[in-house]
């Protein structure tokens, strides 16, 4: 008995050594160094994010803006990897995946391609991560933060890693065809649409409409917007999962797109409000890395910089559409998001061509006319469903807890009222604080 429990360890032990050798074998270490770099570049999209949206509003809620991207690493990447990969990437079925790698069960140093499993997950945890916060632009200045950040807790899971399994995790859209290198519809349609349904739920803010909301700090805005395009680099290029080829034109047209959609937005400022500005142009490079997003590993070089320019049209216009409503989405997150990605998916569906990806497909313009059909099926699915449960998840939650501030917490602005700190010590919206007061009972004392 003992010299056969001896054998059957030794067995065991040679069984996993060559499973160990073989997994090595496989794990290549450019690709591994490649997916490094990436997940990196992608994690720094976020704060990058913090600047660009924390810009674009009053210096007395500066902050809360940032801290609404900020604390979306804490708590969807808590999540993630909790329970959110699992339900994106585990078997399951056409909608949903499972509980095999909840807690990160078996989730190791195993191949998963070319790179360690354990690498993939993280690197996908940083789009669940930016997703989340990209939603944060449209509720700025009036939702409390304990209930964004609940929200954005339920909605990763339940909204987020149900997408995700759909067109990345072997799901019925993948099935289909759909093609989205990076997130077109599993990140911008999904988060623009909740941005739309979130922002009208929660009504405009006390100020809209009645005094100009204008952004206290445009500097912070194009910061925000050269870092994202520096990290979008890891967002699309890594997108590929491997050094190769297709990671190198990823990140060509993640070149090309925006400077397309930037050239576009200029000139569309110049011949209609003769004034080009700062603002513009940091939107239109959001717009253009968005577009470009779902198309950048399936599309020529040129096709993504016509894809670029033609990008801008809607966005461009909704936007100056939706100021003139009642509509507050404060910064225009289903313009430049939802429409942005929206238009993108569809231009795949035209440009993409399976002669520079054969892991692609060809698209309209290449003679295969269903693809554009398929491209919009997977918009309508995810628009469909993210706008659903997220209008009956905000429901829910402002059942619990009040979702946004009472007017004189917005007068006094969300800094003080939900952090107890402020942007700026003087200047605009500074509040003056007594020692004995809290933040929730502040004396509302204005520097000039």
């Amino acid at each position: 008995m003992i010299r056969r429990l001896l054998s059957l360890g030794v067995l065991s032990v040679l069984v996993a050594g060559e499973v160990l050798a073989q997994d090595a074998a496989s794990i290549n270490a450019s690709d591994t160094a490649w997916l490094l770099i990436s997940t990196a570049l992608v994690l720094l999209m976020t704060p990058a994010l913090a600047f660009f949206y924390g810009g674009l509003v009053r210096s007395k809620n500066a902050l809360n803006t940032m801290m609404m991207s900020f604390v979306a690493l804490g708590v969807s990447g808590t999540l993630w990897a909790i329970l959110g990969y699992s339900w994106a990437f585990g078997s399951g079925d056409a909608f949903l995946g499972d509980f095999s790698m909840a807690m990160l069960r078996g989730v190791g140093l195993e191949a998963n391609g070319t790179i360690p499993h354990l690498l993939f997950m993280a690197f996908q945890g940083t789009f669940a991560i930016i997703t989340a916060a990209l939603i944060s632009g449209a509720v700025v200045e009036r939702m409390r933060f304990a209930s964004y950040m609940v929200f954005i807790a339920v909605w990763g899971l339940v909204v987020y890693a149900p997408v995700c399994h759909w067109v990345w995790g072997g799901g019925w859209l993948s099935e289909m065809g759909a093609l989205d290198f990076a997130g077109g519809a599993v990140v911008h349609v999904n988060a623009g649409v909740t941005a739309l349904v979130a922002a009208l739920v929660l009504g405009s803010r006390k100020d809209y409409g009645r005094e100009a909301l204008l952004p206290h700090n445009v500097p912070f805005v194009l910061l925000g917007a050269g870092v994202l395009w520096f990290g979008w680099f890891g967002f699309n290029g890594g997108s590929a999962l491997a050094a190769d080829g297709i990671a190198a034109l990823a990140q060509v047209n993640t070149l090309l797109a925006p400077a397309g959609a930037l050239l576009g937005w200029t000139i569309l400022d110049h011949f209609i409000t003769r004034k080009i500005t700062a603002v513009g142009v940091a939107t239109a490079i959001v717009v253009g890395l968005v577009a470009i997003t779902p198309a950048a590993g399936f599309v020529t070089p040129i096709g993504a910089l016509g894809l670029g320019i033609i990008s801008v049209l809607p966005s461009y216009f909704l936007i100056h559409w939706r100021a003139r409503t009642r509509l507050d989405d404060s910064l225009d997150v289903f313009a430049a998001h939802g429409v942005g990605g929206l238009t993108g998916a569809l231009l795949t569906g035209i440009l993409a061509t399976a002669t520079i990806n054969p892991g692609g497909a060809d698209g309209l313009l290449y003679g295969n006319p269903g693809q554009l059909w398929i491209q919009a099926v997977s918009i309508l699915a995810v628009a469909a469903y993210s706008g659903i449960i997220t209008f009956l998840l905000l429901k829910l939650i402002g059942l619990i807890m009040p979702l946004r501030a009472d007017k004189d917490e917005e007068g006094h602005g969300m800094d003080i009222v939900a952090h107890g700190e402020q942007a700026y010590a003087t200047g605009e919206g500074a509040v003056l604080l007594d020692f004995d007061e809290t933040p929730e009972h502040v004396n509302g004392k204005i520097y000039s």
